[in-house]
């Protein structure tokens, strides 16, 4: 069986963000998937529900680079990827590095910039990559894109391309806390901020040789076949346009390897793939026209798992 050094990482992890969030357990795994997965997250939430709060939490908790780009629809490419400028002391042209070239970027507010913008992440999203002027500069390891975006505000916003959608390996929200949850929230932060106080708990390179393991988790040909089952109806659905694409189904089984990770355990079960259905499905669905609402995609995928026959197996690796 599998033997994984690097899982205790992920409690301290999350110990540490919990200094600072409070009662938003479902979403630091969530998060933490993404980031063990080398995926990227994009929190869709109303203000002040904790989001960037959240992503600066993850990026103290681990020694490495983090990056804020506020986008805003005057934002260029060139202010996210860099660019070259000439440089009068050496007489010939000098790369300057954009903020995307960090190991966590904050994507705040990333409806608010134009859809030329926003292509500007695609490459790098999805090859971790940047190509200026003919020239590829790859990213640092790891690399993590948590994108935000206030779903109830339209003015001076551009929806999202649905190839910009497909990049993100997992979409949630923060939600609202509750009662007792929101009075240890006044209390925590009644006489200072608990994130000036935040400390690093790990290294980079922990977290990709975590990554590494996560990507070693026992897949049963069940629980593959479970996937594809679910994948096949969202395709077939007569209230869903475009389904599920293989990129979708890859990520999946991505996602439940890492999420399985999290959770402690070498190896995943079918409880991982119906957790993780709506976060890693529901914003990759194009439904037909009228059935725009996330609730709606929500009940599809819900229904489509329901018909589904749960396999039953032993999940640990032989």
């Amino acid at each position: 069986m599998q033997e994984f050094t690097k899982q205790g990482i992920v409690k301290d992890i999350k110990d540490n963000i919990n200094k600072v969030i409070i009662g938003k357990s479902e979403v630091e795994d969530l998060l933490l998937t993404a980031l063990l997965a080398q995926g990227h997250i994009l929190l869709e939430d109303v203000p002040g529900t904790g989001k960037t709060m959240l992503a600066k939490s993850l990026a103290k908790s681990i020694d490495c680079e983090f990056s804020r780009i506020q986008f805003t629809p005057d934002l260029l490419p060139s202010d996210i990827t860099g660019i070259n400028y000439y440089n009068q002391q050496t007489a010939e042209f000098t790369f300057r590095r954009g903020p995307i070239f960090s190991n966590i970027v904050l994507a705040d507010e990333i409806n608010r910039a134009t859809p030329r913008t926003q292509s500007a992440l695609l490459e790098c999203m999805e090859e971790k990559q940047v190509t200026v002027d003919n020239m590829t500069y790859k990213l640092y390891e790891p690399y993590m894109v948590i994108a935000t975006e206030n779903p109830i505000e339209t003015a001076g916003t551009y929806q999202l391309p649905e190839a910009q959608l497909d990049r993100f390996l997992l979409q949630t929200s923060m939600g609202y806390p509750d009662k007792v949850d929101e009075i240890d929230i006044i209390n925590s932060r009644m006489n200072a901020e608990p994130i000036g106080d935040l400390s690093s708990v790990c290294k980079a390179q922990d977290i990709v040789d975590a990554s590494l393991e996560a990507n070693a988790v026992y897949v049963h040909d069940a629980i593959k076949t479970y996937v594809v089952d679910i994948v096949n109806a969202s395709r077939q659905n007569e209230n869903i346009a475009i389904g599920i694409s293989p990129r979708g189904t890859l990520s999946m089984i991505r996602a439940a390897k890492a999420y399985a990770y999290v959770m402690g355990r070498n190896y995943v079960i079918p409880e991982d793939i119906t957790k993780l259905a709506i976060p890693v499905f529901a914003h990759r669905l194009i439904l037909k026209r009228g059935l725009l609402a996330a609730s709606r995609k929500e009940e599809l995928l819900n229904e489509i798992i329901k018909n589904q026959n749960v396999p039953t197996e032993n999940w640990e690796s032989k």
